[in-house]
C-alpha cells in the first residue's frame, strides 16, 4: 500500500481519520509531553521531538506499507487530537491502540475514532479486535466500554513501558457483536441536602479514611477490616470505587461536611450485578467519629435511597428492593435503617464473625419503592 495516497479517509459528523503529514509533527510532539500520555503509555521519556519526527515520517509509513500497522491521525476542530493504529495479527484477529491530546478530551472524540477505526477492521475481513490498557487508565477503560468492548480481564504484568512490567487490562469486541456499552457504569453524582454533601471519593480523604476505619467502634462492627486500618488501606479502598463503578458493581459516596469539605462518613449501595436478582441492590455504610450523633448518616441514607429508586434512564440506580444488614447489638445502625422506613424482615442467625471467632445474628431491614414513602423527601441538589 503506497503512503499516504492510499490510506483511507474515515470520517463522521465531528472527527475525521486520514493520514498523518509533516504539519502534524509538532502537535503530536506536544501531546506527548503530557505527563498521563506519558504514564499509561509506552513512548520514551523524555520525549524529543526526534521520536516524533520518527514516528511519522519513517514508523507509520513503513506499516502501512508493510501492513504490520494502520495509523491514522485524529483530526478534530480543525487541529490534530491524537492517533490511533490497527495491527492486524494472525486468523483475522488484530489489536487497537489510540492516543488523544489532553485539549480535545472530555468530547467524544475518542471514542468516535474507535467506533469508525473498529468498522473498518471488519470490513477490512477481521473476527475480532482486542484492546489493552494499563490498570488504572480509567479513560482508556470507558472508551473501549462506549464502543462495545466486553469480557474483560486482568493479566499481572502482562504488559511492558520502557521495561517494566505492569498489570494490564484486556478485551475485546468481535464482527457480530453490537457496539454498544455491556452493562453500567455507575456515576456517583454531587447531592447536597440538609447539612452533608454527598461526592465521589477523592485520595486527599485517605487519612479521613485512615481515621474512621481505624476507629474502636468501626472496627468492632466492621471485622473484615485491616486491624490496624492503615493510610494504605484507605488508598486501596478509594481506589477500589472506581471499579466497582466501571463494573457496574455498586456506587460509593463520601459523606461530607459542606463547609470544610471534610470526610464525615460513606454510604454505599451495592451488589448490583446480584444473579438471582438485578432490580435490587443494599446498602452499607460507615461513619467518622466526628459525624457520630449528629443524624448525618440517617441524612445520606435517606438522599442515597431516592437516587437509588430513581430510574436508571433519568440517571438513577434503577432499583426496586433495597436490603440493609446490621449486626445484633448495633443500635446505631439499625435506627438509620428505622428512620428511613425500612422494615425488619427476619434474623440471619449466627451470621456475623466477630473478631474473636465466635458469631452473632443479623438482622435483616429491606424497603421497596412501592413503600409509603420511599421516595419522600425534600429534594437535594443533584448533578
Amino acid at each position: 500500500m503506497r503512503f499516504p495516497e492510499d490510506v483511507p479517509t474515515l470520517a463522521d459528523e465531528l472527527i475525521t481519520l486520514r493520514a498523518h503529514t509533516p504539519a502534524d509533527i509538532e502537535p503530536a510532539y506536544d501531546v506527548c509531553q503530557d505527563p498521563e500520555m506519558q504514564r499509561w503509555t509506552t513512548i520514551p521519556v523524555p520525549y524529543e521531538r526526534r521520536h516524533a519526527e520518527q514516528y511519522l515520517t519513517e514508523q507509520i509509513p513503513a506499516g502501512w506499507r508493510g501492513g504490520s500497522s494502520w495509523a491514522w491521525a485524529i483530526e478534530y476542530d480543525g487541529r490534530y487530537a491524537g492517533t490511533i493504529d490497527l495491527r492486524p495479527g494472525d486468523g483475522n484477529v488484530g489489536e487497537v491502540g489510540f492516543a488523544v491530546a489532553p485539549w480535545a478530551r472530555g468530547h467524544g472524540v475518542m471514542t468516535r475514532a474507535l467506533k469508525l477505526t473498529v468498522r473498518y477492521a471488519f470490513e477490512q475481513g477481521w473476527d475480532r479486535v482486542i484492546w489493552r490498557a494499563f490498570t488504572g487508565n480509567w479513560g482508556s477503560r470507558r472508551v473501549a466500554w462506549k464502543c462495545g468492548f466486553r469480557n474483560l480481564v486482568t493479566i499481572p504484568g502482562g504488559g511492558v513501558a520502557r521495561g517494566v512490567r505492569k498489570d494490564e487490562w484486556v478485551a475485546s469486541i468481535a464482527r457480530d457483536d453490537e457496539p454498544v456499552p455491556q452493562g453500567n457504569w455507575w456515576r456517583v453524582p454531587v447531592i447536597e441536602a440538609d447539612g452533608v454533601r454527598l461526592r465521589e471519593f477523592r485520595a486527599t480523604d485517605a487519612k479521613r479514611v485512615a481515621e474512621a476505619c481505624d476507629d474502636e467502634r468501626t472496627q468492632y462492627w466492621l471485622t473484615g477490616l485491616p486491624s490496624p486500618y492503615q493510610v494504605e488501606d484507605a488508598e486501596g479502598f478509594i481506589e477500589s470505587r472506581q471499579e466497582n463503578l466501571a463494573g457496574g458493581e455498586g456506587v460509593s459516596w463520601a459523606i461530607a461536611d459542606p463547609d470544610t469539605d471534610d470526610l464525615l462518613g460513606c454510604v454505599s449501595v451495592f451488589d448490583l450485578r446480584n444473579r438471582i436478582d438485578k432490580t435490587m441492590g443494599e446498602i452499607g455504610y460507615w461513619a467518622h467519629p466526628d459525624a457520630r450523633g449528629r443524624g448525618v448518616m440517617s441524612t445520606a441514607v435517606r438522599y442515597v435511597i431516592r437516587h437509588a429508586f430513581t430510574p436508571i434512564e433519568v440517571g438513577g440506580l434503577g432499583r426496586r428492593r433495597l436490603v440493609l444488614f446490621a449486626a445484633e447489638g448495633n443500635t446505631a445502625s439499625m435506627r438509620v435503617a428505622e428512620v428511613n422506613g425500612f422494615t425488619r424482615f427476619g434474623i440471619e442467625r449466627a451470621a456475623g464473625p466477630t473478631r474473636d471467632g465466635d458469631f452473632r445474628d443479623a438482622y435483616g431491614f429491606d424497603l421497596l419503592v412501592t413503600d409509603a414513602g420511599a421516595r419522600d423527601g425534600k429534594p437535594g441538589a443533584e448533578r
